[in-house]
């Protein structure tokens, strides 16, 4: 059974006021580059009004958006039921039972008809290749595999139902293993176009790049 109280994971604190429940093994880089994501949404987005996290692990990059007044509400989507047990440890230690939703859903199959999501934001597996890494040894390969993008091409599939017409999809993607031509057919064939693909800021310059889409028209 994943632990679920919120003294069995360690923790980091977001903006002096979201306390988040983690362990090493299930952070895929939301805790570093993932956090540009506080700068790109404030700059580019502001406030809105709800944010969901696909592929959210313990949901560091929604609880830090959620800590710097970027959200009212918050969706957290994961697969890894270690994942969902350190986000709702979150949840309980901060008392955010309102505002955050935990789901535990195979990409988007289990999550229920809801509000659509204002912005929709995530750090999925990085590379298509069905191969392990050996770099990536000390990471489990849930972290950074998606098989010939299976993953990817089911949410974009899936994820229109959940959208309204002035909604933001911005992904995280790693230049290592991809480029945005990987993900454009599957952006068009679910019903989306891709605004801009634009660089993260975070280090090493250059290795991570946002593919920014919305619903067509």
């Amino acid at each position: 059974m994943p632990p679920s109280d919120s003294a069995d994971f360690q923790t980091v604190t977001y903006n002096g006021r979201v306390k988040v429940c983690f362990t090493p093994e299930l952070d895929g880089g939301g805790s570093r580059y993932g956090q540009d994501y506080v700068r790109f949404v404030r700059e580019r987005l502001g406030r809105v009004g709800s944010i969901s996290e696909w592929c959210a692990g313990p949901g560091f990059i929604g609880f830090s958006l959620l800590a710097h007044d970027l959200c009212d509400t918050l969706t957290l989507t994961e697969i890894n039921p270690a994942a969902v047990a350190a986000c709702r440890a979150t949840v309980a230690l901060n008392g955010l039972a309102d505002r955050v939703t935990v789901c535990l859903s195979d990409n988007l199959n289990d999550i229920p008809p809801h509000q659509p999501w204002d912005l929709v934001v995530g750090n999925p597996p990085h590379s298509g290749s069905p191969d392990l890494i050996p770099r990536l040894s000390h990471r489990e390969p849930i972290l950074y595999m998606d098989p010939h993008w299976e993953i990817h091409r089911r949410f974009y599939a899936t994820l229109r139902p959940h959208l309204h017409p002035e909604s933001a999809v911005i992904i995280q993607e790693n230049s290592t293993f991809s480029s945005v031509e990987d993900f454009r057919g599957m952006v068009h064939a679910g019903g989306l176009e891709i605004v801009s693909v634009e660089e993260c800021s975070a280090q090493p310059a250059g290795m991570y790049y946002y593919i920014w889409s919305k619903p067509g028209a």
